[in-house]
């Protein structure tokens, strides 16, 4: 789950970068994949969310407020939710060292 305490605040100038985001304009069902989806499929779903992500305008916000909130699913800014986590695991992991 999304920790809510994360994201920012009710100001649309904390917001108006999702405006430009290349995302607005495709099925929303090529960035979430449905439940069970595995494989293939998956693979080639998550290709083209980060085909469209790749030229995206907004894609560092967008990858920065995936990981600052902890968006549970989804490709975001370029990155799966397995990627995120590989990720969160990575910055613990330095963390602690």
């Amino acid at each position: 789950m999304a920790e809510i305490s994360r994201l920012p605040g009710p100001v649309a100038d904390q917001w108006d970068w999702q405006l430009q985001g290349s995302c607005r304009r495709e099925n929303p069902d090529v960035f979430f994949h449905p439940e069970g989806e595995r494989g293939p499929a998956r693979r080639n779903r998550d290709g083209a969310a980060k085909a469209v992500c790749i030229a995206c305008p907004v894609l560092g916000q967008c990858r920065e407020h995936a990981l600052r909130v902890r968006e549970p699913y989804g490709v975001w800014g370029g990155m799966t939710e397995d990627e995120r986590e590989s990720h969160y695991a990575a910055s613990t992991a330095i963390a602690i060292a």
